[in-house]
């Protein structure tokens, strides 16, 4: 053998690679034919797993058994309490002490597990048995990363089975028919498995004051100085609050703030990305004034107020006194109600990338977004990516006219996708003559290396049958690489088709082009000398 693998650390790069590529089977190859491979391979194998299922079938086939897609045991009841002395109740064969080292030996590479009770169904007394076996050590004592889809009332006694001390990332969604008080306890005792979490996600949690508690007690206790991510779906109290808006190296911060909540005064150095769902006024927002925010990139707003009032305004009053209006490059407001945002607000922002306002469009439009709006967006923020304002397009007639779409495609060059209410007969009416304003030079067309557009979002947006082709062809003069247009009104479908027919053109004259050119060289290969003209091998 080369004496370079001798290097482990050369063969377990080797190994992830193989692994990494799917080439698992090749990377089995190896481990087998050489000793050297062996544990680099199958710590690599095992690192990951997206399911439980693979580590119980470490034990032999005649101790578990498969039945309608569930994994059950012929051993109804056993108790371990040291590899070399079991005792047993009801049991077909128990596990001798060489199935649980084959089982130790595989749990122990383990790095990051994600468990899915919809798509990986186990059976209540498996894990009793898995648990019952965490007497002396974790099950599974390396692991670092902790994920649990659906977290049932069935699964949730079980989930401290699966942590230990190592353990730093937990992401739990939990059911929503989870008994409060069960979901309560785990909550609290994550803290005490996990003493050094990092990053901590908890979804889906019922809304309970026993849950604010919970979700309070165990910030309190857990490491301050190591957390980095917390996105806990739960008010906390005062105490807390106090707490979690000082963390000296949190870089990720979901929280829920509830009536006239005020906030302390924010000290989060480290912050990058914050999603804050308030439900009525916006006295929170103080505590953000003057903060030190230098890393702040990403912001989420959620609103459960009736009343959303002119919030970009306020948001901007503080905004402006933080270092973030230089840094801010994400920025998502979303409410259940009709709503007429400011927009001129954000204009001082310049970093945007991803700007996404949504309200709702029931009971009247209420998106007053205008050819103007757009196009001092468009000046402000040329690095734009992504620009969704309002909700799905509904079928009200106002809106961005064609002199709007070039700005934004002329001004935001990289803008890949774009959702906002806009006129389809203005695209009919500057092809058929009407007077309607466009750039100075009097063109609309767009070149294709100029303009990143590929998915257009109408929803609602009218559209006359007898349009469709104008429509569609004046999209692409404007949007020439756009590629999909979502919809709701059935008569969008022909512009989609004609899109996609304008693009296989495209495509087939790309092939012919490179085809043309292949000729040429091939040509000119014949008539010039030998070493004068390489095109390598035909």
């Amino acid at each position: 053998m080369h004496p370079c693998l001798n290097v482990d650390e050369i063969l377990r790069l080797l190994a992830c690679e193989l692994v990494a590529s799917e080439a698992k089977a090749t990377a089995v190859s190896f481990a087998s034919c050489c000793k050297g491979f062996q544990d680099p391979v199958l710590d690599a194998l095992w690192e990951t797993q997206d399911r439980l299922i693979p580590l119980l079938k470490c034990f032999p086939q005649e101790v578990w058994k498969e039945e309608d897609g569930r994994f059950v045991s012929y051993i109804m009841v056993f108790i371990f309490f040291t590899l070399s002395y079991s005792i047993s109740k009801t049991l077909n064969r128990v596990p001798t002490k060489e199935e649980w080292t084959v089982f130790r030996k595989c749990a122990r590479r383990m790095r990051k597990l994600t468990v899915d009770t919809s798509e990986d169904p186990v059976a209540s007394d498996i894990l009793f048995a898995l648990q019952l076996r965490t007497a002396n050590e974790p099950l599974l004592p390396k692991l670092k990363t902790f994920e649990c889809k659906r977290a049932t009332e069935a699964f949730i006694p079980f989930i401290p089975s699966f942590l230990s001390r190592t353990t730093t990332e937990i992401d739990i969604e939990f059911d929503e028919d989870s008994p409060t008080v069960m979901v309560a306890s785990t909550i609290t005792g994550l803290s005490m498995f996990c003493p050094d979490l990092e990053c901590i996600t908890l979804n889906d949690l019922p809304r309970d004051p026993i849950i604010t508690e919970a979700a309070s007690e165990m910030l309190l206790t857990c490491n301050r100085g190591a957390l980095e991510w917390f996105h806990v779906d739960s008010p906390l109290t005062e105490e807390a609050r106090n707490v979690v808006f000082q963390l000296p190296k949190l870089s990720g911060l979901w929280v829920i703030i509830q009536g006239h909540t005020p906030l302390p005064l924010v000290a989060l150095p480290n912050l990058t990305t914050i999603d804050l769902q308030y439900d009525d006024h916006l006295d929170w927002l103080q505590g953000f004034r003057g903060a030190m925010l230098e890393k702040l990139e990403t912001v989420y707003f959620t609103s459960q107020s009736e009343q959303i009032g002119n919030f970009l305004g306020k948001f901007k009053s503080v905004a402006l006194t933080t270092p973030a209006a230089a840094t801010l490059s994400t920025l998502w407001f979303s409410t259940l109600q009709p709503w007429d945002p400011d927009y001129r607000s954000l204009l001082p922002f310049t970093q945007l990338k991803d700007l996404q306002i949504e309200f709702s469009c029931e009971n009247g439009c209420s998106s007053k977004v205008d050819d103007n709006i757009v196009m001092d967006l468009a000046r402000a923020m040329p690095k734009l990516e992504i620009l969704r304002l309002g909700g799905v397009p509904c079928g009200a007639r106002g809106g961005v006219t064609v002199k709007g779409l070039i700005a934004l495609a002329r001004g935001c060059r990289c803008l890949s996708k774009l959702r906002i209410h806009f006129q389809a007969s203005s695209l009919v009416e500057v092809v058929t003559g009407t007077e309607v304003p466009v750039p100075s030079d009097g063109s609309m067309v767009v070149r294709r290396q100029d303009c990143a557009l590929t998915e257009l979002e109408v929803g609602e947006i009218p559209i006359a049958e007898a349009s469709v082709l104008m429509v569609a062809m004046t999209l692409l003069r404007i949007f020439p690489r756009l590629l999909n247009i979502e919809f709701i009104e059935r008569k969008w479908e022909g512009a989609m088709e004609i899109i996609k027919i304008v693009e296989r053109i495209d495509t087939f004259v790309q092939h012919i082009s490179k085809a043309y050119l292949l000729v040429h060289l091939i040509l000119l290969s014949n008539v010039l000398p030998g070493d004068a003209l390489d095109i390598g091998d035909p």
